[in-house]
């Protein structure tokens, strides 16, 4: 069989073996060439690296330093020294103005001395460093002998009054003590203003997307020693990475007021991890639950909204051990750790599949007897090496081997996944293998000039890989709409059974950073560069029939019509440069960058078919795709110190900031495999649906189906079988058709202009609250505009919502501005992506406010947390009036939406263009104490967050809308899906959590042992997280799907030596 392609097709000595196959073959490649291209870029890269600014953001001590009678002294040697160096000690002289200033020192605690000939030396002690926190110490140095010592121990400051950096900071022992599983995305729920799309109580990591203050799903960033871990097909936000946080040094969250080093304005989550130190110590750590230890929160509340039965945790463990010490005192040290994790719990109202792998049977049969059950297991092992190579020059290596479902059973969903799948429907959610490693060198070249570079690299398999053996593989998958009830085919709208899909995916993310920051008394001048390299490797398979079935409780309505294995291949980089400074004169401090980016994506090779669909083998060349985005974005801020006394002070920062690249959204969509004449994906095979009439009830489409027209073949005993919904399926056309000045040009990236102005007040000795209002605008939204069809080609109509007491108002009302397309278009596209403003205005913009409580007394208690209150709202209505298709090709790598992110509901079904999400306040706070001379610690996290964002998806049947357009809709469907609920008008339960934990502190010499009880969702709350938001009057509208979490008692130890 031929192949066609844009060029001549090469013979490929794999082109005869399995799709498994040819997948790891092209894995292998891309890997090489993926490390070529990396090795070449940081050769070009190398006389850059020389020179730029510091991108690992660390703590700062500053200040100025005076004689009795008030004027300043320049040359005062200013020493700070810490056990957390492994120089020991950092030097700087005071300036001219008598000020000085200490950059990129590590979290800890400090002691500071002063020193200058004809004057007594000064000692402070007891200076702790968190984050990035610029502790101002002014100090007033006495005339005297310089051997005569003065030691002064003072109060950590607590009020930031040289920064405009807004941000929240755990140490060890906070992270120890807290009643969470000790990961990152447990770890970023305890931040105010963060929306994730995970909302349970944490019991293992889990992919999680946390964006701040309205912002896009992709812009969270985790770093760990400065360095992005990062998720190609996410926008490089995070993966199921398994941070170590519990042996972590200390966690910073940085909310707002990134400068040069910042690419997104999203949560930069900065894990600052252990480097050992002289002397050996380590620990072992222990947690564990069991069913027995669970709560129950099934409630008649939750029976009588459909719940059939609870879904409890069967078991959650945690072992993990750590250990660090001295290779050479002062020279070079280790840190190693080993860790298992795992949890498994029941999902509700989904269990195993009677009917599973048989194929004479086409309904879904309940096991009840067989909860269906979601299990994740994560293993792994990491080491640190730092050397102090000479007094100046420092090296850290890193390599850390992960595997996660490397033994599961079970069903684990990730992102990608349909929420509600029988088991025999979706295989394993794995990174198999999930391998970080790390390089790094730093440098106090002199007192005043510090360089640092870095190099780090993670990569993963992902998808939900195939099961083997896999019993389905000959099966036709099947989902039930469930569109008026579906009692005769397990009542579960949206389930997905009989057959599974599958991934075989691999993904890599490379980055690497240099810097040079020059440092005086009042001014840091910093350059930077930085660069990722990362590419996304991904096939997707269905059965091997290449066909899925939509039933409506049990009947046929629709078929898909899949090309599998389907390859969707990417690649892309991006490098920055940027120059920032920090001013700082008497109580004002002004700070600045400008920082420019350069990225772009291309696609290698790509072969598709032959199949089913496709019995002609495509080739696709090597293709470029964004080429590329060139941006320069400014930043700004100034910190005052209102009173001049370090206790008071205003802070602002307004700033450009750009969308999260990724080899996703256009850096992705413009792959020739994504413009493909497809409707289905892109997280699946190529596809198309069709309307489907079984009309000899013989459960098998007799139709032709590589004919995309319509077809009534009942008078020869056939089916009746829609037109396709995308005509040219099957042939080289590309039918989504990329504006060129959309992928390449100044300015064309999407971004958003974020701008914050905050009060952070010193209430007590080490506490301190903070006042802080932000707003964030967006720009450059992307359109599909097809250009087979005009706005007069679509026929508006409105529908009457049927009557329905849990309807605003009862229901009744009308629901308007809805499309149809003109039947004889129906199946024709040819879409130009382009630029939204070239269709008219498109806003969308948050406004929000914080208030925020940070205690750490000397006596052992912690309180951080606050409300965080704001509104997202966005119009796009000119856009939706000169498109009225816009929103119908979901074929895109679109972002996934949260309540008040920036996609849109906006579909020819779904008119709310301007949509109001309503003022949304949630609430997080945690605390620890230890009660002195027993040694009894409590600690806990609470949590009060809005419920899920509700929607009413009523499937209107093809007969009523044909009623109201006077013909019959475009394609024949059975029905048509329409929201009838406006987004932001329903929210569900609020999630009111609260965990807590009691434990025991034994102290036996150098050793401390921890025994505590942890109380997870310790008031038994039952919220319901996830609802069917199919409408079916007086149906199960609203049914609960997932449910917090009982009451969960979880024993844990911990060993510290």
């Amino acid at each position: 069989m031929g192949a066609r392609t844009y060029t001549s097709a090469r013979k490929d000595p794999v082109q005869k073996a399995s799709a498994q196959e040819r997948t790891n073959v092209r894995i292998r490649r891309m890997r090489g060439g993926e490390m070529h291209a990396v090795m070449r870029t940081l050769v070009l890269s190398a006389g850059v690296a020389m020179m730029p600014a510091i991108a690992l953001a660390q703590a700062v001590i500053a200040g100025s330093v005076k004689d009795p009678s008030g004027a300043v002294l320049p040359g005062v040697t200013v020493e700070a020294a810490s056990p957390e160096l492994i120089e020991r000690i950092r030097t700087a002289v005071t300036d001219g103005t008598g000020q000085y200033r200490i950059e990129d020192l590590r979290p800890g605690t400090y002691t500071v001395t002063f020193t200058l000939p004809g004057f007594a030396t000064l000692r402070r002690e007891g200076i702790e460093l968190t984050g990035t926190f610029v502790a101002t110490i002014a100090v007033e140095l006495k005339i005297g002998a310089v051997a005569e010592t003065v030691t002064v121990t003072g109060e950590s400051p607590v009020v930031n009054i040289q920064s405009a950096r807004r941000e929240l900071t755990l140490n060890n022992d906070v992270l120890k003590a807290l009643p969470t599983v000790r990961s990152y995305n447990a770890m970023v729920s305890v931040v105010p203003g963060v929306t994730t799309n995970l909302n349970d109580v944490v019991t293992a990591t889990a992919t999680t997307q946390f964006p701040i203050h309205g912002g896009r799903n992709n812009e969270g960033r985790l770093m760990i020693d400065g360095l992005n871990i990062g998720n190609p097909p996410g926008g490089n936000q995070p993966t199921s990475y398994i941070a170590d946080v519990g042996n972590a040094q200390e966690v910073t969250f940085t909310t707002a007021g990134g400068l040069g080093e910042s690419e997104t304005a999203g949560l930069v989550m900065s894990v600052v991890p252990k480097t050992g130190g002289n002397r050996t110590s380590g620990s072992f750590f222990m947690s564990f639950t069991g069913e027995k230890l669970s709560g129950d929160n099934f409630n008649d509340s939750l029976r009588t909204a459909g719940l059939t039965a609870p879904t409890p945790l069967s078991k959650v463990y945690d072992l993990n051990g750590a250990f660090g010490g001295p290779i050479m005192h002062d020279k070079v040290w280790y840190f190693v750790n080993a860790r298992t994790q795992g949890s498994r719990r029941t999902i509700a109202n989904v269990y195993y599949n009677l009917s599973a792998g048989d194929a004479t049977q086409w309904l879904y049969s309940p096991d009840l007897s067989r909860p269906a059950f979601n299990d994740r297991t994560s293993e792994n092992v990491s080491g640190r090496i730092t050397w102090q190579v000479s007094t100046r020059n420092k090296v850290g290596v890193f390599w850390d081997e992960q595997a996660n479902c490397r033994t599961c059973t079970g069903l684990t969903t990730g992102i990608t996944d349909p929420p509600r799948v029988s088991p025999e429907a979706r295989g394993i959610s794995q990174t198999k293998p999930l391998r970080v490693t790390q390089l790094t060198w730093s440098s106090p070249y002199t007192n005043k000039l510090l360089l640092d570079a870095g190099w780090g690299g993670i990569y993963y398999g992902w998808g939900n890989f195939e099961r083997n053996p896999n019993p389905t593989h000959d099966l036709i998958n099947v989902v039930e709409q469930c569109a008026a009830g579906c009692a005769a085919n397990g009542g579960i709208p949206g389930l997905v059974y009989r057959s599974q899909d599958w991934g075989q995916n691999a993904a890599g993310s490379y980055n690497w950073r240099a810097s040079a920051s020059y440092v005086t008394g009042r001014q840091s001048l910093k350059v930077g560069y930085q660069g990722t390299y990362m590419s996304d490797i991904r096939t997707w398979s269905t059965n091997s029939q290449n066909l899925a079935f939509q039933f409506n409780n049990g009947v046929p309505n629709r078929l898909t019509e899949s090309i599998s294995p389907w390859v969707n291949d990417g690649q892309g980089a991006w490098h920055a440069v940027f120059v920032q400074e920090q001013y700082t004169s008497g109580r004002l401090t002004l700070q600045g960058a400008l920082r420019f980016d350069h990225s772009a994506s291309w696609y290698p090779e790509q072969k598709e078919g032959p199949s089913r669909f496709l019995p002609t083998a495509l080739v696709i060349p090597r293709t470029p795709g964004v080429d590329a985005y060139k941006d320069i974005t400014p930043r700004m801020g100034v910190a005052y110190d209102v009173f001049g006394n370090g206790r008071t002070a205003f802070k602002f920062n307004v700033g450009e900031y750009l969308e999260g690249m990724g080899i996703s959204n256009n850096w992705a969509n413009a792959n020739p495999t994504l413009r493909m004449p497809c409707t289905v994906g892109p997280f699946a095979p190529c596809g198309v649906t069709r309307a489907w009439t079984d009309s000899n009830n013989n459960l098998r489409p007799d139709c032709d189906l590589l004919d995309g027209a319509a077809q009534d073949l009942r008078t020869s005993g056939g089916d009746v079988c829609g037109v396709i919904s995308n005509l040219a399926f099957g042939t080289t056309t590309q039918t989504n058709n990329f504006d060129p000045a959309l992928l390449t040009g100044w300015g064309v990236r999407p971004s958003d202009w974020t701008l914050g102005a905050a009060v952070q007040q010193q209430i007590l000795p080490r506490a301190s609250i903070e006042v802080a209002y932000t707003r964030r605008w967006y720009n450059h939204f992307t359109v599909y505009d097809n250009q087979l069809a005009a706005a007069g080609d679509y026929t508006q109509y409105s529908i009457t919502v049927p009557s329905d007491t849990r309807l605003p108002g009862g229901g009744g009302y009308v629901v308007s501005g809805l499309y149809d397309v003109a039947p004889s278009l129906a199946g024709r596209v040819s879409n130009l992506v382009t630029d939204a403003k070239n269709y008219g205005k498109w806003t969308n913009n948050f406004n929000g406010v914080d208030l925020t409580l940070n205690v750490r007394t000397g006596a052992g208690w912690t309180l951080q947390g606050g409300t965080s209150t704001g509104q997202t709202a966005a119009d796009n209505c000119e856009v939706r009036n000169s498109l009225p298709e816009m929103g119908s090709t979901p074929a895109v790598n679109l972002a996934q939406g949260l309540p008040g992110l920036t996609t849109s509901p906006v579909s020819p079904t779904n008119p709310y263009c301007h949509v109001n999400y309503g003022w949304l306040t949630q609430l997080r706070a945690l605390s620890s104490y230890v009660i002195p001379k027993i040694d009894v610690q409590f600690s806990g996290v609470f949590q009060s967050k809005p419920g899920a964002l509700l929607a009413a998806n009523y499937a209107v049947p093809g007969e009523e809308i044909a009623r109201i357009l006077g013909r019959a809709p475009a394609g024949n469907p059975a029905n048509v899906t329409i929201n009838i609920l406006a987004p932001g008008e329903r929210y569900g339960d609020r999630v009111n959590q609260l965990d807590f934990r009691a434990a025991k502190i034994l102290k036996f010499g150098r050793t401390r042992t921890m025994v505590g009880i942890d109380l997870y969702n310790a008031l038994n709350a039952s919220a319901v997280l996830t609802y069917n938001n199919a409408f079916v009057p007086g149906g199960t509208w609203l049914q609960p799907q997932t449910v917090l979490t009982a009451r969960l008692i979880k024993f844990s130890a911990e060993i510290t030596f």
